[in-house]
């Protein structure tokens, strides 16, 4: 039996999933996360929890940030930043989404995205770190943002990772894991030191083996819908109650 398709509101599911399904994931590839974060500003926008959000985006008003950072703000900018639009900066709007983009000046929500495949352990320390110091990157940009953290683990008994032209495949033994073997670990680990430092944070357990025909599955569909959907109804609350 196939696995359920993504409903089409929930945008960033759908698009955490094509990363790998059909494809090979390249791990280097810097903007991946990227291009998932933004997806949350249109699902919140899809639910209409927020008067104030969804006002703030059809006037273009509200937008997502399109340079590293918020304008005049000395901080790293996370894989999706959301804010109010620089005076006399016209608005972007591309073509299948409805939120647009610009150069913002406040930081009122910001998301990180990160993707485990394989040698989870190895990383996550300095996957912590990262996330951790995101959260301060994000308060430097205004007052009170909503940190929204999204980390997908993944729990297939096998994996292969590619670099130029050479393959990697697990062994499931020494420094070669399998990602089953370590993703119950890895998840610990982070809700333990990193999901504090956010207001939202979310896994998104995955099996992908990343072997041709390379399939993608989710863990429990169900319960990675249900609770991304109780993520975006807080979300939304918390941004209403502050602008």
């Amino acid at each position: 039996m196939p696995p359920p398709i993504d409903k089409p509101d929930f945008r960033l599911l759908a698009e955490f999933r094509r990363l790998f399904e059909g494809r090979p994931y390249l791990h280097r590839v810097s903007n991946q996360g990227d291009f998932v974060a933004i997806h949350l500003y249109e699902d919140l926008l899809t639910i209409s929890r927020s008067a104030s959000l969804v006002s703030g985006i059809k006037d273009r008003l509200k937008v997502v940030n399109v340079h590293n950072r918020a304008h005049g703000i000395k901080a790293r900018r996370g894989d999706g930043t959301f804010g109010e639009i620089v005076s006399g900066e016209t608005p972007i709007v591309e073509e299948g989404f409805a939120v647009a983009r610009g150069t913002i000046a406040t930081v009122e929500i910001g998301v990180e995205v990160k993707i485990l495949a394989k040698a989870m352990i190895k990383q996550i320390d300095r996957v912590i770190n990262d996330l951790s110091n995101q959260v301060v990157q994000f308060r430097k940009g205004g007052e009170a943002p909503i940190s929204v953290g999204i980390v997908g683990i993944n729990r297939a008994s096998k994996y292969v990772s590619f670099e130029r032209d050479r393959s990697y495949p697990t062994t499931g033994k020494g420094g070669a894991p399998h990602p089953s073997q370590e993703a119950e670990e890895a998840e610990k680990r982070l809700r333990e030191l990193a999901a504090p430092s956010f207001e939202e944070f979310l896994i998104l357990r995955y099996r992908a083996t990343n072997e041709a025909p390379y399939p993608f599955e989710w863990v429990d569909f169900e319960k990675t819908k249900l609770d991304y959907a109780a993520a975006l109804t807080r979300i939304s609350s918390k941004y209403q109650q502050r602008r």
